[in-house]
């Protein structure tokens, strides 16, 4: 066996154990209650862990991590891993983030959401829908606390100057509006509010989409029909006239509501 297969690495200490067990108890799986007696994962610390690991049904987001487990019971972090993994069996997800929705948005968000499809039944018709957002972005260079750290070269933390220690903020950051639209005929360019200005319905109709999205739309679709969006935002749910003149667009009222998933520019953009 050892010149059969030379890739195994097996030592023939290791063959003539095996083969001995083999003769002599007919199996070479290991035998119930031989070796070491558990002492950790035991049925009563099972049952522990598996109450706390989990979240109770009447109760969301009362699980524990193996952290604070680990402080609660005593038994180790990997121990309490070997018990969720190996004799619970349980298998580790991440979470995502999503919209916290009620009842009745729920309801609305199913009924405008099968208008649209009647609206829009085909590939291709969603082919020509533009969506547009707008995106606030900060000048503020967001930093990952774990990753912040500062070297000095003495071993007392009080030895390193203060102003070296002290990571500074401003009370409000500079930031900066911008607005784009998006669809399978291309992309529009991107429209910079102006800092300071009241972003209300006439705002959005004679900046926004006058002089900035719509020109562009309408370079990029030529003869073709197009159809624009925009989320429920006050700017552009409000009864502008405008609006309705010469512009084909989805009405507030049939945008379903909390609906991020929706628009690309809300996940992929």
């Amino acid at each position: 066996m050892l010149r059969e297969f030379p890739n195994k690495m097996w030592k023939r200490r290791a063959l003539d154990y095996l083969v001995k067990k083999i003769d002599s108890e007919g199996t070479a799986t290991r035998t119930p209650g031989s070796g070491r007696p558990k002492s950790v994962r035991t049925d009563a610390n099972i049952a522990v862990i598996g109450e706390l690991i989990c979240s109770q049904e009447d109760k969301p987001h009362s699980h524990q991590s193996p952290r604070e487990i680990e402080r609660q019971t005593g038994i180790s972090r990997s121990s309490v891993r070997r018990i969720v993994r190996k004799d619970l069996a349980l298998t580790q997800y991440k979470r995502f983030v999503g919209q916290q929705l009620n009842a009745e948005c729920k309801l609305k968000r199913l009924q405008r959401s099968r208008q649209l499809l009647q609206r829009f039944p085909t590939d291709r018709s969603v082919r020509s829908v533009w969506f547009t957002d707008e995106k606030t972005f900060s000048v503020a260079t967001p930093v990952n606390s774990q990753n912040d750290r500062l070297y000095a070269q003495t071993s007392r933390k009080r030895n390193v100057p203060a102003a070296r220690l002290i990571r500074e903020r401003q009370h409000f950051s500079p930031s900066i509006m911008v607005s784009v639209g998006v669809s399978c005929m291309g992309k529009t360019r991107v429209i910079f509010i102006e800092p300071g200005a009241k972003v209300n319905s006439d705002y959005n109709c004679q900046h926004v989409l006058g002089n900035g999205l719509l020109p562009d739309i309408r370079t990029r679709c030529q003869r073709y029909t197009w159809t624009l969006q925009q989320d429920g935002a006050p700017s552009h749910t409000a009864k502008t006239p405008w609006l309705t003149c010469g512009v084909k667009f989805i009405e507030p009222d049939m945008w379903p509501p909390n609906s991020p998933d929706l628009n690309p520019m809300d996940y992929a953009v």
